[in-house]
C-alpha cells in the first residue's frame, strides 16, 4: 500500500467520525477490500461479515444503514446477490457529469 492509498483510507476514516463503530467498520472494509474495475467489492455479505467478526444479520443491517445514509451504493446485482462500492460521499470525490443538450 502506497502513501496515497494510506491517505485516502485515513480520509475515509476521518469522514466517518460521527458514525457508529459498526458503520465505520463496514465502510472501512469496503474502502480497504480489493475491487473490480467499477469499484465494486465483489464478495458476498456473509464472507465480508466473517472477515470482520460480525454476524451476517448485523452486517446486512449495518450495510443497509450506510447505503441509506449515502456512504455505499449498489454497483451491480447478479442473481440475488448485490455488490456495493463506496459512494462519492465516502471518498470525498466530486462526481460531476457534464450535461449536454439533446440533439
Amino acid at each position: 500500500m502506497n502513501n496515497d492509498d494510506k491517505h485516502k483510507l485515513l480520509d475515509v476514516l476521518h469522514r466517518t467520525a460521527g458514525m457508529t463503530a459498526n458503520q465505520r467498520l463496514v465502510i472501512m472494509l469496503y474502502a480497504m477490500h480489493p475491487t473490480d474495475r467499477a469499484g465494486a467489492v465483489v464478495e458476498t455479505g456473509a464472507k465480508l461479515a466473517e472477515l470482520v467478526g460480525m454476524s451476517p444479520t448485523v452486517f446486512s443491517r449495518t450495510r443497509r444503514q450506510v447505503v441509506e445514509a449515502g456512504w455505499l451504493e449498489e454497483s451491480e446485482r447478479l442473481a440475488h446477490i448485490s455488490y456495493y462500492r463506496l459512494s462519492a460521499k465516502s471518498t470525498g470525490e466530486d462526481v460531476v457529469i457534464p450535461l449536454r443538450r439533446a440533439t
